[in-house]
């Protein structure tokens, strides 16, 4: 297609300029002896260059190193202590709320030990009786198996306790205190910075309400949505380069971690992401970037930096349409490498142009419209 737009765009360029150079066209200068000087001249060149694709990319939190928090009891929340942004580290308290479920269950437990120690205490007296004479064996069946089930019901509230947050230790210290707490505290089960907090002062929330969201930010991920019809470049270990415009066009380079196996059916776009060492902090969740992609390398038309002149938002060149006369030309480039830019249209590989100095050019040209309009 792009050999069929070079084709057909440049038939018809000739035939308007040499009508042109006939005319008063301000786009049309002459080269004086002087200022050829100061310029240099040739023809568009084949390069290498190497295929590079750009797409939006954005920074995430590694999902490895984020957890979720919530209460394993349902409760009303007493207070806050801490707000989002905050650094936190494993175990420290991020809020209380008060739970009749956690004193009720608490108290199930110590009337469960209690009756425990009961039914040991009378299964060792039975088994006295039995060794005196005094009672039937039955009667020893009977209250061992009262102690037994006293003690599945002891083991299965102290399950309970441990479902609902409380440690060996504080279980152990509730029943020798035998002092009941309904306060319950949410404490953080990872060093981070909490990013979400979805509570607030005298909410009832419940097990499966979210709390608080914390996230290691030592390390994060870039991640970008890739057109399905490029993504056939693709491929995991892969250099890549991103940029960041709000660290002042930070450049980070590295390779790609990840290159989704699927297409995602909504956007037509494979996900891939590059892993980010971020120990300062200095890369934030949804900051916005640019990924780049060099595939392979292919033979195209070049022109060099030098020869392009920019007017009116579009790229044009200086372009031969005889002796010492070139006309500004609008062409339509591509990418560039080696301060090189790949052209796309407008230029053939035989027609001669201006290579060095065509800014001077240019407003030598600008210069005699002027004159002219005088």
């Amino acid at each position: 297609m792009v050999a069929v737009l070079l084709g057909t765009g440049c038939k018809s360029k000739p035939k308007e300029e040499k009508a042109a150079a006939n005319t008063s066209d301000p786009n049309i200068v002459t080269v004086t002896p002087v200022l050829a000087e100061s310029l240099k001249f040739g023809t568009p060149q084949m390069a290498d260059v190497n295929g590079t694709l750009q797409v939006a990319a954005r920074v995430e939190t590694d999902a490895q190193r984020i957890a979720r928090v919530g209460s394993p009891v349902a409760g009303r929340i007493l207070n806050l202590l801490v707000f989002e942004g905050q650094y936190v580290h494993a175990g420290a308290v991020l809020a209380t709320l008060h739970s009749t479920n956690l004193s009720d269950t608490q108290f199930a437990l110590i009337k469960a030990s209690s009756q425990q120690q009961l039914a040991a205490a009378a299964e060792r007296r039975a088994e006295q009786l039995v060794a005196a004479d005094v009672i039937g064996r039955a009667e020893l069946e009977r209250r061992r198996a009262e102690r037994l089930q006293a003690s599945t019901e002891e083991a299965s509230y102290r399950t309970q306790l441990l479902g609902l947050g409380m440690t060996e230790t504080q279980i152990r210290q509730l029943e020798t205190s035998r002092k009941l707490s309904a306060d319950y505290p949410i404490v953080a089960p990872k060093s981070g910075t909490v990013l979400k907090r979805e509570i607030t002062i005298g909410q009832v929330v419940q097990p499966s309400d979210p709390a608080f969201t914390i996230a290691d930010l030592s390390n994060v991920w870039i991640t970008a949505d890739v057109p399905e019809q490029e993504a056939g470049i693709l491929k995991q270990e892969m250099d890549v380069e991103v940029r960041v415009p709000a660290l002042k066009d930070l450049q980070l380079n590295g390779r790609l971690s990840f290159v989704s196996p699927i297409v995602d059916p909504a956007t037509r776009t494979v996900e891939v992401r590059m892993d980010v060492p971020n120990p300062d902090g200095r890369l934030k969740p949804d900051e916005l970037a640019s990924m780049t992609f060099t595939g392979r390398s292919d033979r195209k038309l070049t022109v060099p930096n030098a020869a392009v002149v920019r007017e009116d938002n579009k790229d044009h060149i200086f372009v031969q349409i005889g002796p010492q006369r070139y006309i500004l030309r609008e062409v339509t480039l591509g990418e560039e490498e080696n301060d090189r830019r790949v052209v796309l249209g407008g230029v053939t590989l035989a027609e001669r142009i201006v290579t060095e100095g065509a800014f001077h050019l240019n407003n030598q040209r600008k210069q005699a419209a002027i004159k002219g309009e005088k």
